[in-house]
């Protein structure tokens, strides 16, 4: 995924500013376990790093993920994809999209980067086999030219994996 499928940059507001240095602060004292901040210096764009659980599909594998956050976070989730290559999972896309409604419908400002990312391995940890979404292929060629997820109306309606 490139920089040009990232949302429309706006300046964060002082508020989301505040929260994400807190938010970075705690991570770099006791990051989630599987979880490492790649460092960039911008705070408006964080690369972490996801290490596959043990004992788990995906045991032995790292991938990244892209969190942009929006000018009015916490109040609006961040937009969060894997970069490539995504993991084979029925809710993860080639595209490195992610079907989590966390991420869309279900966020809640109480939530952090931190709780995301413990969904998203939970997400991976939980899957019986690696394989992509049925619809992968006309999702994928749909989101050409740099949709965002967050343009996505996500249909929720499978929680087993």
């Amino acid at each position: 995924m490139t920089s040009s499928s990232s949302p429309s940059r706006k300046v964060l507001s002082k508020i989301a500013c505040n929260r994400l240095q807190k938010e970075l602060a705690e991570w770099q004292v006791s990051p989630p376990s599987g979880f490492k901040h790649k460092v960039i210096d911008n705070l408006q764009r964080w690369v972490i790093e996801v290490a596959g659980a043990a004992a788990t599909l995906y045991a032995g594998e790292t991938y990244q993920l892209q969190v942009d956050f929006p000018e009015h976070y916490p109040m609006e989730a961040p937009q969060v994809i894997f970069l490539h290559p995504a993991p084979m999972h029925p809710h993860i896309y080639s595209n490195g999209h992610i079907c989590l409604d966390i991420l869309y419908d279900s966020w809640s400002p109480a939530m952090t980067v931190s709780s995301v990312c413990i969904s998203i391995l939970s997400m991976l940890s939980s899957s019986p086999a690696k394989q992509r979404p049925d619809d992968n292929d006309r999702y994928v060629r749909n989101c050409r030219n740099g949709r965002s997820p967050k343009e996505t109306r996500w249909w929720f309606h499978d929680d087993k994996v």
